[in-house]
């Protein structure tokens, strides 16, 4: 989106945006990794041009991002499996950056833990004080479970 934004492709785009995917996994063929099935959804929510209406935010989004780069077959266009597409949900973000928003809680969350494969109960690790549980525990599960993943003793691992 920031490509198409900076060459002019999608000239309405402006940069605070905000994204996540969600994909539905099955057991491989060796009964053990995970192979992605479908994305069961895509949430976008991005800074606009005030003028812009928010339907056709939707369209332009879902043929020139999502549509492009999201592979068709995990898409399940046309079928009952297709992905759910949730474009600017809390509608007009005409104003975005530190003026709208600031603080660290919110989707960073998922980054820092692992892409939401981890549970977690809420706010960010990044910026808390390294003795704080929720930064220091999240680090060190993380160290058990690729210890547990390079001994041989699982593929794959949730502490």
């Amino acid at each position: 989106m920031a490509r198409q934004r900076k060459n002019g492709e999608i000239p309405w785009l402006r940069p605070d945006c905000k994204s996540q995917v969600i994909v539905e996994y099955k057991v491989g063929k060796n009964g053990e990794n995970l192979e992605p099935k479908r994305i069961f959804n895509i949430l976008i929510s991005t800074q606009h041009a005030p003028e812009v209406d928010n339907e056709t935010i939707r369209t332009t989004l879902i043929e020139k991002v999502c549509k492009k780069v999201c592979p068709n077959d995990l898409l399940k266009i046309g079928t009952s499996e297709e992905c759910v597409y949730v474009i600017n949900p809390s509608g007009k973000f005409d104003v975005g950056g530190p003026a709208a928003d600031a603080g660290l809680t919110g989707r960073k969350i998922i980054v820092d833990s692992y892409g939401g494969w981890c549970p977690h109960g809420g706010g960010a690790y990044s910026g808390k004080d390294p003795t704080k549980v929720d930064r220091s525990g999240a680090y060190y599960a993380r160290f058990v479970a690729k210890s547990l993943v390079n001994a041989g003793l699982c593929h794959r691992v949730c502490v």
